[in-house]
């Protein structure tokens, strides 16, 4: 979904304007395979555009135009779209203009930024030129785009490597609740760990593979726990194994573990790895223009 689009009503008959206006659409439609922050290059014109929980803010001015001003703008419209839309309503968005009354505010805030010496008293230029600088908009060229129009369908993106993490649907208590205690496996497999280093410096008879065998499912722990955090990607994959991982491990420790310690260690595991499977990524909201 694109938020906006700003340019004075002076150049609507231009040609560059007009060529600049018909990318916006194409454009749209493959900001989920671009960086978050980005800008493109047309002719005198630019198009910046920002996007966040699957919506887009796109905006086209003039190249002399501070890319600091055109963010600062991009910034304000998303901070009053989020708190005016709760995001069950942008997802459940299903045809073009859903959100037509929000121009009100786009065209308000774009007559203040069209006349930059009134905002010097309201807003913070100095957060977003820090922010600029530490983390510079990602500059797109229409070759990069991959087609002359630059909006191939079909063009693999090459800026998965750069965009941001994917983000996973909100945390349920079930998540939370197996989370905690594969934190809490994890620091008896450490305990005992550290202890089993302790017997083995004490009597060398001791068997080593004790140590690692804690410390491997120490380690799986840990990793169940950031694969409930975070987007992976095979992230189910990578959470069957550590599972596995988990169960082999137990099962090395027969001898040192009765049959209820095993049998905790081995549901916690299987529960956070349905938990890890069931917390899916948040889908994107379709590209429609308010």
């Amino acid at each position: 979904m694109s938020a906006s689009r700003s340019a004075p009503s002076d150049y609507e008959q231009d040609k560059g304007l007009q060529e600049t206006k018909r990318h916006l659409k194409g454009l749209s439609k493959k900001l989920s395979q671009f960086p978050d922050r980005c800008t493109f290059k047309t002719g005198q014109y630019n198009v910046n555009f920002t996007s966040s929980l699957g919506v887009g803010y796109m905006m086209v001015c003039t190249e002399s135009y501070p890319n600091v001003l055109a963010f600062c703008f991009l910034d304000e419209l998303q901070r009053e779209f989020i708190v005016t839309y709760d995001t069950k309503r942008t997802n459940s968005a299903v045809r073009p203009y859903s959100f037509i009354e929000f121009d009100n505010f786009i065209q308000k805030t774009k007559q203040r930024y069209n006349s930059p010496r009134s905002l010097s008293t309201k807003i913070n230029l100095a957060d977003m030129q820090t922010e600029i600088k530490l983390r510079p908009p990602y500059q797109l060229s229409p070759e990069e785009l991959g087609s002359e129009n630059g909006f191939s369908q079909h063009t693999p993106s090459k800026y998965k490597g750069i965009a941001p993490h994917q983000m996973l649907e909100p945390v349920t208590l079930a998540g939370v609740v197996s989370c905690v205690l594969s934190l809490l496996c994890t620091g008896l497999n450490l305990l005992r760990g550290v202890h089993a280093i302790e017997s083995i410096l004490q009597n060398e008879d001791e068997d080593f593979n004790y140590v690692i065998a804690f410390f491997l499912g120490t380690a799986a722990c840990l990793y169940q726990c950031y694969l409930f955090a975070y987007y992976s990607v095979w992230r189910n994959i990578k959470s069957f194994l550590a599972f596995a991982l988990i169960c082999l491990c137990n099962m090395y420790l027969y001898e040192l573990r009765n049959v209820w310690q095993i049998l905790f260690h081995v549901t916690v595991g299987a529960f956070i790895t349905l938990q890890i499977r069931l917390r899916l990524p948040q889908g994107k909201a379709p590209d429609y223009n308010v």
